[in-house]
């Protein structure tokens, strides 16, 4: 039997849910005992059809990540292969440092009738300040709804913070060399070090933060963040 979080996900009445991209994306931050994020994501294919004809960067994290299809056939590009994973494969285990990204099948490829696409996303727990968590993926998915539906210009520094921050890294092209420890530092300078240190950008917002005081303690064990630690800021 192939493995499976279903069991363990832990829903309660209460969860967080952010709903981007004219509610064509609905992510629902759960809690699983064993893991440092857990998110159950519906894409509606219908809605999204102007928004999923792109596919997302292709990116690796220091963390391993568990991802694993409720519904419907979920696109998973790992190191430049696609797998099309359904309920049918249980969960799939993607590496530390492995190059991926995941994207919803188109409608034409979908079992007939098929028009969502539901799935669970969750990661390992370590010792990393600078790791996946509920509040990245807030912030993470405002942000592109701000961008794409908002038309507001993308900022590569705001991403390269972001990213940082969850301790996830943008791939580059394959004949740069030493390209993953070349990306870890673009995030480390770009994102950290001038992002945050000199140019006053933040990892997290509160407008965008459902655990502003996780996202403080995040903040605080950062050199370059911790002046945004501020429990009562309103932003």
């Amino acid at each position: 039997m192939p493995q499976s979080d279903a069991n363990d996900m832990q829903y309660g009445p209460s969860d967080p849910t952010v709903e981007v991209l004219k509610q064509a994306v609905s992510a629902r931050l759960l809690h699983h005992p064993d893991r440092s994020f857990a998110i159950e994501v519906t894409l509606d294919l219908v809605k999204g059809a102007e928004f999923f004809s792109r596919k997302p960067p292709v990116h690796f994290h220091v963390q391993g990540e568990y991802i694993e299809s409720l519904e419907g056939r979920l696109g998973l590009e790992i190191e430049g292969k696609e797998l099309v994973l359904t309920p049918e494969h249980g969960r799939f285990d993607i590496e530390p440092f492995v190059n991926h990204r995941s994207y919803p099948i188109s409608l034409d490829r979908q079992e007939q009738g098929q028009t969502t696409v539901k799935f669970l996303l969750s990661g390992e727990k370590t010792d990393n300040v600078a790791e996946l968590n509920p509040i990245f993926f807030e912030n993470w998915y405002k942000y592109q709804d701000d961008v794409v539906v908002n038309g507001k210009w993308i900022d590569l520094i705001q991403v390269f913070c972001f990213f940082d921050a969850g301790g996830t890294y943008l791939t580059l092209p394959w004949w740069v060399p030493f390209r993953q420890s070349v990306s870890i530092g673009l995030g480390i300078i770009l994102g950290r070090w001038v992002g945050s240190g000199l140019l006053g950008y933040q990892p997290f917002y509160r407008k965008w933060t459902s655990d502003w005081e996780l996202a403080c303690k995040v903040m605080e064990a950062n050199l370059f963040q911790r002046r945004f630690s501020v429990r009562d800021k309103e932003d």
